[in-house]
């Protein structure tokens, strides 16, 4: 993903905060890796709380994937959640286990040779995300050593696109363990194909946007979302819209978004309207908003998990983001609204729009517009419109995702264990 054209076209805001622009920059990124991550591995013990050997690994690379994840621990006391070494978890960094990444340092001499390969392949590129290069370098050579030693017996995971979870994936191929993902948010074209030896999608849309990437391998099956069956129950029913949630993305440019924010609290006094940061962002949106503060109230993201911020809205604004699909199916109307527009190459990432999911507001007027009707009357049965994106709406299993799932993985883990021993 990182050599596709949605990645370098990210506006420079974003992108300058994964890979510097300036190429001294970029340099100083890996030197500072190389000091704090690979010297600095060698030195600090891991002691993890539970056993690795022989266990059903949840391999997690954020805190959303352990919200995805972590369910499972509930209906195999065999399951433990497990990450790299030093990944940031937010909240659940003291409940992962970490893998050791000491001897990922023992491989960089292989970093001249596929930095070479790559600038052959994907040209220029290749200059500009060296860093991106550099960190990935060791993530397989590792992973495969930590798999021989504790041999799971299974590997599930949440993510299918970062380059540990890349690397942890050909691993468990390579070393013959058994693999499954579970969805852990809304997918795109730009996503590669499955493959895992199982996959459990949300829906239908996963499951067609999988098949437009690429040949998919192994089983698929659709099981809805597990980690909103707690909230289900509690959907928004209420006939007037007064509370606005606001999600912003790492995607947002500041100044456009405060803008944004001043004009909607101007214009609509009478609501009441709720700012939640990316929990990656690192801007200070209380700062830039501190005039604002006595008529905005703002979710700590890095706390505060998505549904429960959800349940105290009654509309939700966004652009690119999966909370319009978790608003949706708490019956909470959705507005896409572009908080800027000089980036354009993302425009209804998910296909939101284009299936009837949330409604594209183009200008600030027309937002307006839609949260004066909204407030005047919110629609009854908006969950309905998620069908293609949820499968277990509207049958015997809505509310009862992670039962299903559960299930499926009592009946594929001994399968697929004895044929890998």
């Amino acid at each position: 993903m990182r050599f596709t054209p949605l990645f370098a076209a990210l506006p420079a805001h974003t992108l300058n905060a994964i890979t510097p622009t300036n190429p001294l920059r970029r340099l100083a990124k890996v030197v500072g890796y190389a000091l704090v991550r690979l010297i600095g591995h060698l030195f600090r013990p891991i002691n993890n709380p539970q056993e690795l050997r022989g266990a059903v690994w949840l391999y997690v690379v954020s805190q959303n994937n352990v919200d995805a994840l972590r369910f499972v621990t509930t209906y195999r006391l065999d399951a433990v959640l497990v990450a790299g070494q030093g990944k940031q978890i937010g909240r659940y960094a003291t409940e992962v286990n970490r893998l050791s990444l000491r001897r990922k340092i023992l491989y960089y001499w292989q970093f001249p040779g596929i930095w070479w390969q790559l600038w052959h392949q994907e040209g220029q590129a290749a200059w500009r995300f060296f860093d991106l290069i550099f960190i990935a370098i060791g993530y397989y050579e590792v992973y495969r050593r930590a798999l021989r030693h504790y041999r799971p017996r299974a590997v599930i995971f949440a993510n299918d696109h970062n380059d540990d979870s890349r690397a942890l994936l050909l691993a468990c191929q390579a070393e013959g363990i058994p693999t499954t993902y579970i969805q852990h948010a809304s997918v795109s074209r730009w996503f590669p194909p499955l493959g895992f030896d199982l996959s459990m999608l949300e829906g239908q849309h996963a499951a067609d946007i999988y098949r437009s990437c690429g040949p998919t391998k192994g089983r698929i099956e659709l099981v809805g979302m597990p980690k909103a069956d707690a909230y289900l129950a509690r959907r928004n029913h209420a006939s007037h819209a007064k509370k606005i949630g606001i999600a912003a993305s790492l995607l947002d440019p500041t100044d456009d978004l405060v803008a944004a924010l001043r004009g909607l609290l101007a214009a609509l006094p009478n609501l009441t309207f709720t700012f939640r940061p990316h929990p990656s962002d690192s801007r200070d949106f209380k700062q830039l908003l501190a005039d604002l503060s006595p008529n905005l109230q703002f979710s700590d993201s890095r706390a505060e998990n998505i549904f429960d911020f959800l349940l105290k809205q009654d509309i939700l604004i966004a652009a690119e983001t999966s909370s319009h699909l978790e608003a949706t199916l708490l019956n909470i109307g959705s507005l896409y609204y572009r908080f800027g527009a000089g980036y354009t190459l993302s425009h209804d990432y998910y296909g939101f729009i284009q299936h009837g999911l949330t409604t594209e507001c183009p200008t600030i007027d027309e937002l307006i517009a839609h949260l004066i009707a909204y407030a005047a009357h919110k629609p009854a049965d908006i969950y309905l419109r998620a069908t293609y994106y949820c499968s277990t709406i509207g049958t015997s299993y809505e509310g009862n995702s992670s039962a299903l799932v559960a299930s499926i993985l009592d009946d594929w883990i001994p399968q697929l264990t004895r044929k890998a021993f």
